[in-house]
């Protein structure tokens, strides 16, 4: 098998959605360049160096045909299961967790780059499962064995937040591959059930975000300490904010990790209601654009692989916003494009770089209609 790129005749790009990236990405400079004091360093300047890389990154996806995606699908996912072995083996601790790999002048977090190429794996399988298989058990047992290779090895790093990242997504995938609304409730019921016996297994610290999240009030000063000053960081910007570079919060080191996790925190602080709201409409605007091309799609990898890694960047942004406002436990998700950080940047670019070549496939079909 060969990689496959597209014409130059069919290269168009989806502006609209790149000048929503350049927004977010624009955002991200400014919040982290106020986090900093007003500094380029430690921060922006990098976060605007990976930004334009990444995006290439993106962009060079742009050409490859979808039909490569598929047929790369579970080579690539043997790959990252051996570089997921390898980090347990050899990886750097960063935050807590195993997650990093050193290959040289390269890092990488494999578990980061794993949750595309697993999006891409389950679409080829349910695109090839004969229709009649599809509200069998047969449809479901592959699809189990595949997601509990990673999310073992992932959970053993450990690295919770992007163990459930991946499970969200697969779920979501998986009902819109058409499985039977049954599976997914009875599912939910034993996955309540379960959740004693989980907890039991968590390590202290992860037990520790489960009961501070049900009550951070009742330790404000220490492991609740997180939350609290953030609900008072997005609380105390009001409706336009206390203005760029004056949050206090965040300048006086009350807001913890304001680059990564909790940088929407520091953002709402500076430019309020309407600045947390205009991000938020942001992402709608590009996630209602990543459905699009997935509706649009013809063929059922493609639909399936488009809502797959679209589905992928909500849950990022869900999981960090429900964080940061108290709503989830604080599980280590950043915001994508926004917060500081590498492997999650090259993840999301991963993601729309595949879904603007989706996007060239339908406008290619589009024109020979």
């Amino acid at each position: 098998m060969a990689l496959a790129f597209v014409p130059a005749p069919v290269a168009a790009l989806p502006w609209r959605m790149l000048w929503i990236v350049l927004a977010l990405g624009g955002i991200g400079f400014l919040g982290l360049y106020s986090a900093a004091g007003g500094s380029l360093m430690p921060w922006a300047l990098m976060h605007a160096g990976r930004f334009a890389a990444f995006l290439g990154v993106a962009l060079a996806l742009s050409y490859v045909r979808p039909q490569t995606f598929h047929d790369y699908a579970f080579a690539a996912y043997g790959l990252f299961i051996l570089l997921l072995i390898l980090t347990l083996a050899l990886g750097v601790i960063g935050g807590g967790a195993r997650s990093w790999l050193e290959l040289g002048f390269l890092r990488i977090q494999p578990s980061e780059v794993m949750k595309p190429i697993l999006v891409l794996v389950l679409a080829r399988f349910y695109a090839h499962a004969p229709p009649r298989e599809i509200r069998r058990w047969s449809a479901i047992w592959p699809a189990g064995v595949l997601l509990s290779v990673p999310i073992v090895l992932i959970l053993l790093q450990p690295d919770l937040g992007t163990a459930m990242l991946i499970i969200l997504n697969t779920i979501a995938l998986m009902f819109l591959a058409g499985l039977p609304l049954r599976l997914f409730i009875g599912g939910g019921l034993a996955v309540a059930a379960a959740i004693p016996i989980a907890y039991s297994f968590l390590l202290p610290h992860q037990q520790e975000r489960v009961l501070i999240f049900l009550n951070p009030e009742a330790d404000p000063l220490g492991a609740g300490y997180h939350l609290t000053q953030s609900k008072i960081a997005i609380g105390s910007g009001g409706l336009f904010g206390k203005g760029f570079l004056n949050g206090s919060q965040s300048h006086l080191d009350y807001l913890p990790e304001q680059h990564t996790d909790f940088i929407f925190s520091a953002i709402a602080e500076e430019w309020g209601l309407a600045g947390g709201l205009a991000v938020i409409l942001l992402f709608f605007l590009l996630l209602h654009w990543g459905m699009r091309v997935a509706v649009e799609a013809k063929e059922r990898f493609e639909r399936l692989a488009a809502a797959g890694l679209t589905l992928t960047i909500f849950f990022y942004v869900a999981i960090n916003l429900m964080m940061v406002m108290g709503l989830a436990p604080v599980v280590g998700i950043p915001l994508p494009l926004i917060s500081y950080g590498g492997s999650a940047m090259l993840t999301i670019m991963t993601c729309l770089g595949m879904l603007m070549s989706i996007d060239r496939a339908n406008r290619r079909d589009r024109r020979r209609a």
